[in-house]
């Protein structure tokens, strides 16, 4: 996989994230305790052996750049290979930020030039799978494709959410909807896709020669312009996939975790999840702790009650406490008696003594952002302080740094939105 130069997306501002991905890039969020999101897509390059790699960043890069270094964690970090972590910068006449997947690449052909690859691999940043690539670059090369799209599928009903595709027998794309409102087939596409250099190249230029007559994104422009007179051929993926670009899907995707038979095996030894940091202390439990499908990362201090939860590394969870259907970020303290109940809590939330985070009926969406918290998940951002005592209901939105802003209230009702007063500078991290 040498001659292969994969090109990872992770630029995205991951709006429908809410609050998660106000302060970082969404592939830069936490995921299963000890992990970000972009370790998925970094650890199946490395699990393929691809040594060159660049990484398209643009909204609030910081904590993405902190955590992937020089891709030591990875292998990547070697003499034939290496990681490049790319910005847009303006300079030049055709600069800007980028206005798209396609786009993106664009700007950065000089890097497909300068690799000399034979196929070019466009993975995203914020997908949660683990495998190897090698099987759709052979695929890719057996069917003498110019393009190759990885497709998932999916229950017609959720299919309206990604590029739709139809495969003839032989696995040819024979028709492309992107986020079709009535769609025709149930073949996904992923958001992965393996070209041949030259063909990119070309349809980059043709595309950015468009100017406003096109979005300059794979799945809107360039696929369904090329499947009629290209090669362009399906790939059939079978194992575990999520987008986990909204709220519901993100806390989905760890509820997976839990089951007796979970879908995706974090401790694969053929397909290796790999991460930047040191390894943490094991987790601990105190005499009064009940817990039940659920994943404890090290660090941990649970002497409460948990149920179907992820709890990340250092958590404190009070004899007396109770946390039902949640994800909790690192540091958090859940102090004793409180109930967190369908929630999700960024880092370093401390909630008091006796007070309850998610309750009451769940159809009462968010007022301020009702397209994207609605499905009766509370969240609380990095450093909250909720008060004891404090009822807050469901699909409440409590935003990074809120201390003294909930310190009178008694009741916080179902759809709330609670924004800091000043927003302290070292949230930004």
């Amino acid at each position: 996989m040498n001659n292969v130069l994969a090109m990872i997306l992770a630029g995205g501002q991951g709006d429908r994230l809410s609050i998660l991905s106000e302060q970082r890039a969404k592939p830069a969020v936490v995921f299963g305790g000890q992990y970000r999101i972009v370790d998925f897509v970094l650890s199946n390059c490395g699990n393929s052996s691809i040594t060159k790699l660049a990484i398209l960043t643009q909204y609030r890069p910081r904590s993405l750049f902190n955590h992937i270094g020089a891709g030591r964690a990875w292998g990547f970090d070697t003499p034939e290979g290496g990681i490049q972590i790319l910005q847009p910068y303006l300079g030049r006449a055709d600069a800007d930020w980028y206005q798209g997947t396609a786009d993106a690449v664009y700007q950065n052909l000089y890097v497909i030039e300068e690799s000399r690859a034979r196929e070019v691999l466009i993975l995203a940043g914020d997908h949660i799978y683990l495998t190897s690539y090698r099987n759709m670059v052979a695929y890719h090369r057996s069917q003498a494709a110019d393009a190759t799209v990885a497709v998932y599928q999916l229950p017609r009903e959720e299919a309206h959410r990604f590029g739709v595709l139809d495969l003839d027998g032989n696995g040819r794309v024979t028709d492309f909807q992107e986020k079709p409102a009535d769609p025709r087939g149930s073949w996904a596409s992923m958001g992965v896709y393996v070209f041949n250099k030259d063909v990119l190249v070309e349809q980059l230029q043709a595309d950015a020669d468009m100017g406003e007559g096109s979005a300059h994104d794979f799945g809107r422009d360039i696929i369904p312009r090329m499947y009629e007179s290209h090669r362009v051929f399906g790939y059939q993926y079978q194992g575990y996939w999520r987008d986990v670009g909204t709220v519901e899907s993100y806390w989905g995707a760890h509820m997976d975790l839990l089951s007796p038979n979970p879908p995706l095996n974090l401790e694969d030894p053929d397909l290796r999840l790999r991460t930047s940091g040191s390894l943490l202390p094991p987790a601990r439990f105190g005499v009064r702790a009940s817990v039940r499908e659920s994943l404890i990362s090290p660090a941990a201090y649970v002497n409460g009650e948990v149920t179907r939860s992820v709890i990340s590394p250092g958590v404190v969870i009070e004899e007396g406490a109770t946390v039902r259907d949640s994800v909790i970020q690192h540091r958090c303290v859940i102090r004793a008696g409180a109930v967190v109940d369908r929630a999700i809590l960024d880092k370093e939330v401390t909630i008091g003594r006796d007070s309850v985070v998610g309750e009451g009926p769940a159809d009462i969406p968010n007022f301020d952002r009702p397209d994207i918290v609605n499905t009766g998940i509370t969240i609380v951002g990095k450093r909250v302080t909720v008060p004891s005592g404090l009822r807050v209901g469901r699909n409440v939105v409590i935003g990074p740094g809120v201390h003294d802003e909930l310190m009178d209230q008694a009741v916080l009702e179902s759809g709330a939105t609670v924004h800091p007063t000043q927003m302290p500078l070292h949230l930004f991290v």
